[in-house]
């Protein structure tokens, strides 16, 4: 690979530069002469932090301990990362998400995304371990207990728009003229990409396939995220610690504790396993279809992703608002907007959603279900007392109403040839003698 010669001459000045002891790696007269030929060579501005973050992930031998020197890249080799990082048109970014208390899912890949349990090398290649030795040599990633528990790995590609320092320092380029204080409703609690993968394993009947329903629906938690990218230029983080997950002790065969902990599981049945890789299989292509067609512009998957977050009254909440997003339409509360004539007229909005529940999931017994949660939902919102507990069955018949009205309009997206609305509308037409 080409490397401009004098790139090649500053970054073996630097990499002969003796430890430091008290002056700062960015502001050494070697890597300011290796800042400013860059700087020419390259026409992307001062290096600065961003130059310092880069030589550390390089493993520049004046920040490593004696013990450590190993880790280094050769000269040539760190020109060559440095010179591709200047000209790199796009990053790779990578959201590793511990899958607390899963059972033992079978490997599976969808997309740019992976699900099931690692080893310690392929997990020390996910977090790009060697770069984080070089960076923090005083750290060591516990990459065998990470690897007791399972992970959903996201990738994604991101395009570099962004000179090296503004990168490194992005509060260099915000604009303080504009409200900081706004919020963005379509923003989730995490990075879009993983909410898109989050969201297609929720599609799963995780409520069927847990052994004790009365411990929870959920199959796994999502407690952390770690995000990192194959910028040179932006500091990496480290992972948070294992200690952070569920472990307990674990036995030998002779009931002994053996020293070591493995991590706490929600068993699934026997044959959760196959039913896994089936739906995987089946349900991966028809999602990221169904994703930018008109039957998910609204937030159905926004809301089946806050339930999964949330925890008590307010994982039904999300549940009820799932189905709503999902079959409800403006002019179910907006007689107005309503065809003329109306040929269901006198249908509430609340059954006009149950309808076309009925007909969406074609099973007329769900009509009651939903208007119970919805009575539930609604007694709860105007403050009514004598809100009782909600039972493990009610709360399981929401999280499955509102896994399948999304699983369903998945399917439905493949043959979808109007709007929205006519669909719904149809859906209704087809639902209402389910009504009592």
């Amino acid at each position: 690979m080409y490397v401009p010669s004098e790139v090649l001459r500053a970054i073996e000045n630097v990499w002969a530069m003796p430890s430091l002891q008290s002056i700062e790696l960015r502001k050494t007269p070697e890597v300011l002469e290796l800042d400013a030929i860059c700087e020419r060579v390259y026409a992307q501005g001062k290096g600065g932090y961003a130059l310092a973050n880069a030589l550390r992930s390089l493993g520049v031998p004046c920040m490593l301990p004696p013990d450590a020197k190993e880790l280094s890249l050769y000269p040539a080799k760190a020109a060559e990362r440095l010179h591709d990082a200047y000209l790199q048109k796009t990053v790779l970014r990578r959201h590793l998400c511990p899958l607390e208390y899963a059972d033992h899912l079978p490997e599976v890949v969808f997309g740019t995304s992976r699900a099931g349990q690692f080893t310690s090398a392929e997990l020390g290649e996910f977090m790009d371990a060697k770069r984080l030795r070089r960076y923090f040599p005083g750290h060591r990633l516990a990459l065998r207990d990470y690897a007791k528990f399972r992970w959903l790995v996201v990738e994604e590609e991101v395009t570099v728009k962004a000179p090296p320092l503004q990168r490194a320092l992005p509060f260099l380029s915000m604009d303080f003229s504009r409200d900081l204080g706004e919020i963005n409703p379509h923003l989730g609690r995490f990075p879009q990409a993983v909410e898109v993968a989050l969201l297609f394993l929720l599609l799963a009947p995780w409520e069927e396939w847990v052994r004790y329903q009365q411990a929870g629906w959920r199959g796994f938690r999502l407690p952390w995220i770690y995000t990192l990218d194959d910028d040179l230029f932006v500091g990496p983080t480290v992972p948070q610690s294992p200690t952070t997950l569920a472990t307990e002790p674990e036995y030998d065969g002779w009931d002994n504790e053996t020293g070591d902990e493995r991590a706490i599981i929600i068993p699934l049945d026997d044959d959760y396993e196959s039913q896994w890789l089936q739906f995987v299989g089946e349900t991966w292509s028809a999602f990221e279809t169904a994703r930018t067609t008109a039957l998910f512009e609204t937030p159905v998957g926004h809301f089946l992703v806050r339930a999964f977050l949330a925890d008590g009254i307010d994982e039904i909440m999300a549940h009820m608002t799932t189905i709503e997003a999902g079959l409800g339409i403006v002019s179910d509360h907006k007689r107005k907007l309503r065809p003329k004539p109306d040929p269901h007229k006198d249908v509430s909005s609340t059954d006009r959603v149950a309808a076309r529940l009925a007909a969406l999931l074609r099973d007329p017994s769900c009509v009651a279900d939903y208007q119970e949660l919805f009575d539930l939902r609604s007694t709860f919102v105007h403050g009514r007392g004598g809100l009782a507990p909600i039972s493990t069955q009610q709360r399981i018949r929401a999280r499955s109403l509102a896994r399948l009205v999304a699983r369903r309009l998945v399917d439905e997206a493949a043959s979808l040839s109007g709007t929205r609305e006519t669909k719904l509308d149809q859906l209704l037409d087809a639902g209402v003698p389910f009504l009592p």
